[in-house]
């Protein structure tokens, strides 16, 4: 895949690489599983050299040290910032003790905007994230504040991440309704070990012309090889804190796209992924690397194209148990269109269907 074969995200006219480059682990605050600065910038620079143009972060990660981190790099010129797409997100508390310190009141939105500039070294932020759905502040206060930010010029693009489908499709509503800038990017964790978004948040970010870009796109490496059922390793430090021990379920997946990545000679990471960026409304697909060789392999996955039969069987391990009404909904053709198949959707003739013979009718 070409990362200057660029796309529209959501309903906008701003163009994205379909690979992000996720800088969660710029810089070594949390010990380590971030990059140093030297690496964090190679791994940046390599990336744009590609021909990306999309980075993503937050005001939270590494406490700060990775916004800081990409604005060096753009202010020594290793990189040209107007030719970068630079996400950043606001909602994380970095000031012990201070109820506005986080959060999506417009207070906090303000300050955090203006400490993710000064640390970016940007007059401007290209898209701009609610990082967590607030649940204490009213949402038409979050979307208020966001437009002034875009009216002021100091952001250009809003998005939101790891919201309800309701609360998003609220604010996305209200946006238009008044004429505050919309929404135009979703992002959420979603992969072959974390399907359930697809009940409710892919159709709502389609239905409403929000872009979708999965983050932990190989489960925090749980999909990449490394642990299996045959070596029962298990995963640590906070991976291990996050995700626990893995499943019998979980191993299913493991297995089966271990199988896919040897007849294609290729690592199970490249399957995972290769099946991810093919998913209906998926815009660009977030990947992070600590490394140059591990930002090169992540690459090198999106070349991959699975065959119709091997993405059946990815879908069949790894199909998820829905919330009501998604499953319900699932059966609803075969109630309204008895049998026809309409739109490529096939339909079952269901028994409420009386026979064309049955003398009652």
């Amino acid at each position: 895949m070409s990362l200057n074969s660029y796309i529209t995200l959501g309903r906008s006219g701003l163009r994205v690489s379909p690979v992000c480059l996720g800088a969660m682990t710029f810089g070594e605050d949390l010990g380590p599983v971030g990059a140093s600065v030297e690496d964090s910038q190679a791994i940046l620079a390599h990336y744009l050299d590609r021909g990306g143009n999309f980075i993503d972060t937050a005001n939270g990660y590494t406490r700060g040290h990775s916004e800081t981190i990409i604005g060096d790099f753009f202010r020594q010129g290793k990189g040209r910032r107007d030719r970068a797409v630079i996400a950043t997100k606001f909602f994380m508390n970095l000031f012990a003790n201070d109820p506005n310190g986080g959060g999506a009141g417009r207070k906090a939105i303000v300050a955090q905007c203006e400490e993710s500039l000064r640390r970016l070294q940007t007059d401007y932020i290209d898209l701009y994230y609610l990082h967590n759905w607030d649940r204490f502040t009213p949402i038409e206060e979050t979307m208020s504040a966001l437009d002034d930010l875009v009216r002021s010029g100091k952001v250009r693009y809003i998005g939101i991440s790891d919201a309800p489908a309701w609360k998003v499709a609220q604010a996305q509503v209200m946006a238009h309704f008044r004429g505050w800038a919309p929404l135009i990017a979703l992002q959420i964790e979603y992969s072959l070990m974390e399907r359930t978004v697809e009940g409710e948040l892919t159709p709502m970010a389609s239905e409403l012309g929000l872009g979708v870009l999965p983050w932990s796109p190989l489960k925090s490496g749980a999909l990449a090889g490394k642990y299996t059922r045959a070596n029962g390793k298990k995963m640590e430090g906070l991976r291990g804190q996050r995700l626990g021990n893995l499943t019998e379920t979980q191993y299913d997946i493991i297995d089966v796209v271990g199988r896919i990545a040897a007849e294609c000679d290729a690592d199970p990471s490249a399957v995972a992924l290769a099946w991810l960026k093919d998913q209906p409304g998926v815009s660009s697909v977030i990947i992070g690397a600590r490394t140059l060789q591990q930002l090169e392999a992540n690459l090198r996955a999106f070349d991959l194209t699975l065959t119709r039969d091997q993405m059946v069987s990815l879908n069949d391990v790894s199909k998820p148990i829905l919330n009501f009404p998604a499953e319900f909904l699932t059966h609803s053709p075969s109630y309204s269109h008895a049998g026809a198949t309409v739109d490529g959707v096939p339909s079952q003739r269901t028994f409420l269907v009386p026979n064309d013979e049955d003398p009652r009718w």
